[in-house]
């Protein structure tokens, strides 16, 4: 068992954890305030490599590796977490597209993403419909050789920014079974009867752009079905497998973020005539918050090689890593707040933003209610 990163791997480790500190950190405030998407970024982002980070060599991707993308991901994070997510979600939904596309449709949509030149999202979540994804009920309805699609998406990441989308329809209300009558189809965002409202004045993540999506008679060809009519929710179950690993990535990126901060503040901020790092109570705040987020990232890990390698395991480590992940960025970001004390609880320092990003790691790609869940349920089958 080697827990040990290749050479390359701490390349690239170190070579995104220069560009987050060049690029993100000194302007995540500004964009948290503003609720403002960092185009600026992005376009330095594309630049570097880092959109779209496991898209094929053969569509101008990276081709990195699910471990890989974690430890982007993490890099990212410890930043910001808002200008982390707009980076690491530009291809959100390629997943998708790399496993059960055609070669036309790869040829098509992938590309653009590695450039930077094109955004995407993934629609599934609906206004009544969050964690119960097989209720969804958005309607693709056949038209000849096209879907008629009709129906509100909620919480969607890239929403007024994207280009295209993978969005989850219901395709044969009259399926037997209750997961066989959905399908994953992609919509552009210039389609006719396509409209997205952006949704402002969120708790955390405020540089990440997120929308309702409303889908009005929107007309699009049947080349844009991802994989077999009906295959749409177990698609959906595979791709939640590796980007609830990648949130978890994300919580332990908010968790190195906010310790390696506490830590800092600790050693500089005196009371006492000494730096609150000499009293225990502080010491054993940070202790326990760097024990924890160690934690957290061998099973993120264990969870993107689980992906890698697709193990037997990988549904339950993901939705393991997901949400002890989440759990730890919350409780981390919370200790460095406390020991940062009235100083942490205004935007001069950066932890009351990861306090405020933190939370939502709890909430999308399946609640913690939801990932306990799963969990139970792999132990009991």
């Amino acid at each position: 068992m080697d827990f040990g990163l290749t050479d390359e791997q701490q390349a690239i480790q170190e070579e995104v954890r220069r560009f987050a500190e060049n690029e993100i950190r000194p302007v995540a405030s500004e964009y948290d305030e503003q609720e403002k998407y960092p185009y600026e970024v992005m376009d330095e982002a594309a630049k570097a490599g880092l959109l779209g980070p496991t898209i094929p060599l053969d569509y101008g991707g990276a081709g990195y590796s699910p471990v890989e993308a974690a430890l982007i991901t993490e890099e990212l994070f410890a930043a910001d977490p808002g200008i982390g997510l707009c980076v690491s979600s530009a291809g959100f939904g390629a997943e998708s597209i790399i496993e059960f596309g055609t070669e036309d449709q790869k040829e098509r949509w992938l590309p653009d993403i590695a450039s930077g030149d094109a955004i995407m999202g993934s629609a599934i979540s609906e206004p009544d419909t969050g964690s119960d994804v097989s209720s969804v009920s958005t309607r693709a309805e056949r038209d000849g050789d096209d879907f008629v699609i009709n129906g509100n998406k909620m919480w969607i990441t890239n929403g007024s920014v994207g280009d295209f989308y993978v969005v989850l329809c219901q395709t044969d209300p009259e399926a037997s079974g209750r997961y066989n009558g959905f399908s994953q189809i992609v919509v552009e965002a210039d389609r006719d009867g396509f409209e997205a409202d952006k949704i402002t004045g969120k708790l955390g993540i405020r540089a990440s752009d997120t929308a309702e999506l409303m889908f009005d008679d929107v007309r699009v060809p049947e080349e844009n079905l991802i994989g077999t009519e009906g295959g749409g929710f177990l698609q959906l179950m595979q791709f939640f497998d590796e980007t609830r690993t990648m949130v978890a990535a994300q919580g332990v990126g908010i968790a190195k973020g906010a310790a390696e901060r506490a830590l800092e503040y600790a050693q500089e901020r005196e009371q006492f005539g000494r730096p609150i790092s000499d009293f225990q109570a502080i010491e054993h705040k940070l202790a326990e918050m760097h024990t924890q987020t160690e934690a957290a990232r061998t099973l993120t890990r264990k969870s993107a090689w689980s992906v890698e390698h697709e193990d037997d395991q990988l549904t339950a480590l993901a939705s393991m890593a997901k949400e002890f992940a989440s759990r730890v960025a919350v409780e981390v970001a919370d200790e460095a707040v406390q020991i940062h004390g009235g100083a942490g609880y205004v935007n001069d320092f950066d932890v009351e933003r990861f306090y405020r990003d933190a939370k939502i790691t709890q909430i999308y790609e399946g609640t913690t209610e939801i990932q306990k869940n799963i969990i139970a349920r792999e132990l009991l089958e």
